[in-house]
């Protein structure tokens, strides 16, 4: 028998020179890329007044309190809950845009896609359009050609020390930081982690481009389980394109009833594309969805004076409502479909229920941890008292007096018990701006109270904010002798 030969899991890399192009989809990615770049280098400089205790910069990761401001949101450690709902939600949206449009993600926000599209505008404003770079790839290594890779390679690493910049001042406060790079009295680690990121985003975005999106990334491998014969994506429509070839004008196609196709073999749409792939070949995994090759192709049916469309957003199912001569399905019932709107219910329902917890959380915490060794202790009249530990954190900006009651199951108050805060006067405590507070509680039963003569009961540790005046209740258990 033959020997067969094993599959090919890596191809070596051949360099693509995507043409420039201009149309609705490529003005469309100019728009998402300006936003993100935005968004990303400038929402560090952002300043937020939260009060002379808490820093005022809009959006901190702050890992040395471990603490997340995000604008008027204060997020703690044990309030991970937040960031959880936050990247269930987008996930479920990058289920909910996959199935309705395929890899728009890819194709337009990606971070791989942003960079790598900005990588390539700068290539082709110091190297010239497609061509011109083609030319220079096959030319001999001489000063021109040095010049321009040099100068190129040189606005790549400034890109992308701005790109490993701009992820640190996100951890602390970004002027001091600056501040302390420019003078080289910042930590280590924030000159680790702009060499490691500046050194992937020149490498990624610059030499390995789409072999990232093709054997980096996950998801061109599971996007499938999202899509269905009505999700739309980029798609040919050989059916009226072939067969392709030169045709003379006017000419008649099969758009005008004859029998040539309306692809002229032009090539455009190859020349156009980042992964440097043929979309006439049908869906390849390889294939962001960028839609290029659809304003490649809608500039070329002009020309001949041809109806656009040849290339286009499509699903499954167009294809064979128009192969049998029927018009393709309307837009909204493509998105308007069980599975999209399961998506976006999952998506809005967390979404709801983040907001609702967000506004219904106290804004101080409470922990209440009894004192078991001893669980009591007889005093010398024979009262029983119970020690407990609290932890209360003041999450506000400013300090507060917070009152600190008791009561039994019922929510009478125990009028026989008497309770006292080690180190403190009264019922009151004080605690910092934006602090945990550690309090011992003493609770003390007479010997003929109930909770003295019962082995165990429930009672209720109430804990006010006299200024906000909001109530926290924590339930915890007495301790006494047991008369039976």
């Amino acid at each position: 028998m033959p020997e067969i030969e094993p599959p090919v899991l890596y191809q070596a890399r051949e360099p693509i020179f995507p043409r420039r192009v201009s149309g609705t989809f490529r003005n469309l990615k100019w728009a998402i890329m300006g936003i993100a770049l935005a968004i990303y280098y400038i929402t560090p400089w952002i300043r937020w007044d939260r009060g002379p205790n808490l820093p005022d910069q809009a959006v901190l990761v702050d890992i040395a309190n471990r603490r997340f401001f995000f604008f008027m949101v204060e997020i703690w450690p044990h309030e991970f809950y937040f960031i959880a709902g936050l990247l269930i939600m987008a996930g479920l949206g990058l289920f909910l845009f996959t199935s309705a449009y395929g890899r728009v993600w890819c194709g337009y926000a990606c971070p791989q896609t942003v960079w790598t599209d900005l990588f390539i505008q700068t290539e082709r404003w110091i190297e010239g359009d497609r061509n011109a770079r083609v030319r220079l790839w096959n030319a001999k290594w001489d000063a021109r050609k040095w010049r321009l890779r040099l100068t190129k390679w040189v606005v790549w690493l400034l890109i992308a020390v701005l790109t490993g910049g701009a992820w640190v001042f996100y951890f602390t406060d970004a002027p001091t930081l600056l501040r302390n790079l420019l003078t080289g009295n910042a930590h280590p680690v924030a000159y680790t982690t702009i060499a490691i990121l500046t050194a992937t985003t020149f490498v990624f975005g610059g030499f390995m481009r789409e072999q990232i999106c093709i054997y980096a990334c996950p998801w061109p491998r599971i996007q499938a389980a999202m899509m269905d014969e009505n999700t739309l994506t980029v798609a040919y429509r050989d059916w009226r394109g072939e067969p392709r070839g030169k045709i003379h004008k006017d000419e008649p196609t099969r758009s005008d009833g004859g029998l040539k196709g309306d692809c002229i073999d032009c090539m455009a749409c190859v020349n156009v594309c980042p992964m440097g792939i043929d979309i006439r070949d049908g869906q390849q995994l390889e294939c962001i969805t960028c839609a290029l090759c659809i304003d490649a192709c809608d500039e070329v049916m002009d020309k001949i004076g041809k109806p656009r469309g040849l290339i286009d957003y499509m699903a499954l199912q167009d294809e064979t409502n128009e192969r049998a001569g029927q018009p393709p399905k309307p837009l909204l019932r493509h998105v308007l479909r069980p599975r999209t709107l399961l998506y976006f219910t999952l998506w809005a329902g967390i979404g709801v229920a983040l907001v609702v917890a967000l506004f219904l959380r106290s804004p101080f915490d409470l922990n209440v941890t009894p004192v078991r060794n001893p669980l009591f202790v007889t005093m010398s009249d024979g009262s029983i008292r119970n020690t407990y530990e609290m932890r209360l954190r003041n999450k506000g900006g400013d300090a507060h007096d917070f009152k600190i009651t008791a009561t039994d199951a019922s929510g009478a108050v125990m009028g026989d018990v008497v309770l006292g805060l080690e180190g403190v006067e009264g019922d009151t405590v004080a605690v910092s701006a934006d602090t945990t507070h550690t309090q011992r509680i003493y609770l003390t039963a007479p010997p003929q109270a109930a909770l003295a003569r019962t082995e165990r009961s429930d009672i209720t540790l109430w804990v006010e904010d006299l200024t906000d005046q909001a109530r926290v209740p924590v339930g915890t258990i007495f301790h006494g002798k047991d008369k039976k």
